[in-house]
């Protein structure tokens, strides 16, 4: 190998821990996030469907 890629790849993978930790983190951040906002969707049917009942018991 030559000595200039040998250089590269011990610059990139000195590195590379740090960049698969922040992808990792920037992941576990976006599953988070959707999780809360599905929790939220399925609270708000909930609710809804509570309140279409009341609504047609009050009109029937």
């Amino acid at each position: 190998m030559e000595p200039t890629n040998k250089e590269l790849y011990d610059l990139v993978l000195k590195d590379a821990p740090y960049v698969i930790a922040a992808y990792g983190v920037l992941w576990v951040a976006f599953v988070t996030y959707v999780s809360l906002i599905l929790r939220r969707i399925m609270r708000l049917e909930k609710e809804l469907g509570v309140v279409q009942e009341a609504v047609e018991r009050r009109d029937a």
